[in-house]
């Protein structure tokens, strides 16, 4: 197998099995490039990203611009010589003189089936939204968002149980295997590029925690949707009084009808735009998750009660 000499980009942690991946394919690693440490959690102290603890580990070389638009930025990734740059939600945008730096030029490991989601949270939209499938597609970067030829894609079913995080991992290691096939099959001349079709195309928006409000006027499937999508952020909730109620489990009963938010039951069951959802796992303020049943009864929220 050809090794190639690469810089590698991302952040997150679904990002590190990439980098092993290429770390251990034995590739040339020159750089590793990822957000610079940010202020993270309640006490708002400084975290470095999961990748830069992985790159500390593996005593590779780290690069934490605040920007590649910088000249001198793009001139030093250009005097590292580079056979190819492989991109995992690195989380900055690669500006041309950077895409055209390397000699095999950019790769992206992107976690959807393009042009189906483009943009920053594909897999949260794509269970979101009700898609029977997803994958993993990983494309040659061009000028656009997303807009880059396939170079290798696997395609994942998504099923009734399937959770952001659980199909992250999914993915990120379908990712990382399919990334040292591409590299090799590049460094060989044997891949040969898919233009993506122009029809199809979404934007995978960044969320809000607001986005994670529950409006009981939706469709209860839909709702139940969004309990398993926006895991583990930015979580879906509702509101008893002041007091936020995080949802981590719900199941749809369907027939059951009333005023849309509306408790029904003991169960913790409320009426939705369509059916209805059994809140099976929630979690008060200050406390760990537990049995959707037992926070009604610490509530002590009489069937009828309206949420808002």
């Amino acid at each position: 197998m050809s090794k190639l000499r690469l810089a590698f980009m991302g952040t997150p942690a679904f990002a590190v099995p990439t980098l092993h991946a290429l770390e251990e394919a034995g590739h040339d690693i020159a750089a590793v490039y990822t957000q610079p440490p940010k202020p993270a959690g309640r006490g708002k102290e400084i975290q470095k990203s999961a990748v830069q603890k992985a790159a500390e580990v593996l005593n590779l070389f780290i690069r934490t611009p605040k920007t590649l638009r910088d000249a001198e930025e793009q001139k030093f990734l250009a005097g590292l010589k580079l056979d190819i740059v492989v991109v995992v939600a690195y989380g900055l945008i690669l500006p041309q003189p950077a895409l055209d730096a390397p000699r095999l030029g950019c790769i992206n490991v992107h976690f959807s089936l393009l042009p189906r989601w483009r943009g920053a949270m594909p897999v949260l939209h794509a269970i979101l939204a009700g898609d029977k499938e997803t994958g993993v597609d990983v494309m040659q970067m061009a000028a656009g968002l997303d807009t880059g030829d396939i170079l290798m894609r696997e395609i994942v079913p998504i099923t009734a149980k399937t959770t952001t995080p659980g199909l992250l991992e999914d993915l990120s290691k379908r990712g990382a295997r399919m990334t040292v096939e591409v590299l090799q099959g590049l460094a060989a001349g044997t891949i040969t590029p898919k233009p993506q079709p122009n029809e199809g195309s979404t934007y995978a928006a960044k969320l809000t925690r607001e986005d994670g409000r529950i409006d009981w006027n939706k469709p209860a499937d839909a709702i139940e949707r969004q309990v398993r999508a926006l895991q583990p952020w930015p979580g879906s909730f509702f509101m008893v009084g002041e007091e936020m109620i995080k949802v981590h489990g719900a199941v749809v009963v369907a027939g059951k009808t009333d005023a849309p938010g509306t408790l029904l039951d003991d169960q913790f069951t409320v009426a939705c735009g369509q059916d209805a959802l059994r809140l099976t796992r929630l979690q008060r303020s200050g406390k760990g998750p537990i049995d959707g049943a037992a926070v009604l009864r610490g509530l002590r929220l009489s069937i009828g009660h309206k949420f808002p």
